[in-house]
């Protein structure tokens, strides 16, 4: 289908990555969101409670809302600031094993966003090349459990912190090299955006692109400072034409993260933030 087909309205189910509302807890997250026009949700799994995993998970298809992504407690191979313990790769490797196992059962189709950690020593070579072993490992278990896994590239403000990839050209190659049906790529738009050549790129990931996540963009105060879609420098419109294009029919997920600097949105009104979110894409969408 080319973009000239594309429906004026914006075409992705309107979704809402569980960092956004950081403050709020997972009850709220899926007691507040449908009200506010959100249709998929991208479970965090740090806001679970162990002990009440069952009634939590179930709360979320109740609700109506499609569980686009989760994004595991231990999401990285190599260490990463957001989780550092455990240190071992085969101990993280287990522990995101464990996170599939257990929550894949509540969202069949769904997908696990993966990255790869930053490099021991800055070795990038070593880091991508373990990360195609242990995804090679993990993707038929996957999808056994019926669910998939999207390898994420960061953006540079997190190298050495959580990644050891900032493009999509070094995500693909390491899709490519997984080479299964059950890996594929998580395009966030705030990580990549400034990709040399990035529409190409998305033309090259093409139905690769299993999870689309936005938020907007301004110099920021820390790798944790990311705006309402619309309200920054990244022209979303014309990237997410592209990923249409491509190919990717599932939801656009707003994923915004806002710690550690002086104007902090989770601050704020978090359900005007949503609802402005809403706004802020379709007005992308729209505006040629």
């Amino acid at each position: 289908m080319s973009q000239s087909d594309a429906p004026t309205g914006l075409p992705f189910l309107f979704g809402m990555n569980e960092f956004t509302t950081q403050p709020w807890r997972f009850e709220e997250d899926v007691a507040r969101y449908p009200a506010l026009g959100v249709e998929a949700i991208e479970v965090c799994e740090a806001k679970l409670d162990p002990a009440r995993l069952d009634a939590q998970m179930k709360s979320v298809i109740d609700s109506g809302m499609r569980i686009s992504a989760v994004q595991p407690k231990i999401r990285t191979f190599f260490g990463s600031r957001m989780a550092p313990e455990p240190h071992e790769t085969e101990a993280r490797v287990a522990a995101l094993r464990d996170s599939i196992g257990r929550l894949a059962p509540y969202a069949p189709g769904t997908v696990f966003v993966v990255n790869t950690g930053a490099s021991p020593e800055g070795d990038m070579r070593r880091v991508m090349d373990e990360t195609i072993r242990h995804l090679r490992a993990l993707c038929p278990f996957a999808a056994e459990q019926g669910v998939s896994i999207a390898l994420e590239p960061l953006n540079p403000t997190s190298l050495n912190i959580e990644s050891a990839i900032w493009t999509v050209g070094q995500a693909m190659d390491i899709v490519d090299g997984v080479g299964h049906s059950a890996m594929g790529l998580c395009l966030d738009l705030w990580n990549v955006w400034q990709n040399a050549d990035l529409e190409a790129q998305i033309r090259r990931a093409g139905q690769k692109i299993t999870v689309l996540q936005v938020s907007d963009w301004r110099t920021p105060h820390s790798f944790t400072d990311r705006l309402v879609p619309g309200q920054g420098d990244i022209p979303l419109g014309r990237l997410l034409r592209t990923t249409y294009a491509a190919g990717f029919r599932g939801a656009c997920t707003v994923e915004i993260f806002s710690s550690n600097v002086p104007d902090s949105l989770y601050d704020g009104d978090l359900a005007r933030l949503i609802q402005d979110s809403r706004v802020g894409l379709q007005a992308a969408w729209t505006n040629r």
